[in-house]
């Protein structure tokens, strides 16, 4: 323990990075208990109030408290994260093993196919898909996971190729350990450094497109909140409410940063030499 606090010291912005996760997932978890107001609550009183101390983060064109929306739009975008990112590795890993453990005609057949689909930009995939399904969580959830699996799939390849020129995996193979075996306790416990950072970097990913798709009308619909499509109703009232536009930027600002810290310093962590 001592060791790892005295390495963690040395890595500043991963801890900047984990602190600023860690609180993002707490105020999402606790989001019921935290919020001062019911975030669907119109309040036709209230209607675009300024940052006070009755409403933290003002209110918008309908009264309901921003604060309260933002935290309960973080348990959204978190959910998106970890549900898209969850079903990217799971495809990522499965087509990766079989290709890199493999080869032959199944690498080749699997990697052009993985090449033909990174040729399409993402976001706009997504666009395209989404535009034929009804606007729901799940649907986005869905989406975001199986048009984001390509780069976990050519790493887990090449993390494979390099593992099965070492001298352990061809021993467990000269000792007839079955392949399913030789992947599942072998070769994947020792990719999991890679893998791991790219869920992490992937979920800073999924929440910047979840909150693309609220912010056209694509994503979660109202009256659900996210911080995409409260940033809507900043958009149109920019000269008004400052605030609708000012807090939800900040928040998916400093989501992504936190992840993309806690990425970059799990990869130095997993592989030093990139840090030199």
């Amino acid at each position: 323990m001592k060791n790892m606090w005295h390495y963690l010291k040395g890595q500043p912005l991963m801890l900047f990075g984990g602190s600023i996760v860690l609180s993002i997932t707490f105020l999402a978890a606790f989001a019921p208990w935290l919020a001062p107001y019911d975030p669907t609550a119109i309040q036709v009183r209230n209607i675009l109030l300024p940052p006070s101390w009755q409403h933290w983060c003002g209110t918008d064109t309908l009264g309901r408290d921003v604060f309260s929306r933002m935290l309960y739009g973080a348990r959204i975008s978190l959910a998106v994260g970890f549900v898209a990112v969850g079903l990217s590795i799971s495809i990522g890993v499965a087509l990766g093993a079989i290709a890199g453990y493999m080869g032959g005609h199944m690498d080749t057949w699997i990697m052009r196919s993985t090449d033909m689909v990174l040729c399409f930009p993402t976001f706009f995939l997504i666009l395209a898909v989404i535009a034929f399904l009804e606007p729901s969580i799940w649907n986005i959830m869905i989406v975001i996971g199986l048009t984001s699996w390509m780069g976990v799939t050519r790493l887990v390849r090449a993390e494979f190729l390099s593992l099965r020129s070492r001298e352990f995996i061809q021993a467990a193979e000269s000792l007839g350990v079955s392949p399913l075996r030789l992947i599942w306790k072998y070769l994947l416990p020792n990719a999991m450094g890679p893998i791991m950072v790219s869920a992490v970097l992937g979920i800073a990913g999924a929440v910047l497109v979840e909150s693309g798709l609220s912010f056209l009308g694509l994503g979660v619909q109202p009256p659900d909140p996210s911080w995409g499509n409260i940033l809507i109703e900043g958009k149109d009232n920019i000269q008004l409410a400052w605030w609708l536009s000012l807090y939800p930027g900040l928040a998916i600002l400093i989501t992504v940063l936190g992840y993309n810290l806690l990425g970059e310093g799990l990869r130095d962590v997993f592989d030093p030499k990139l840090k030199s």
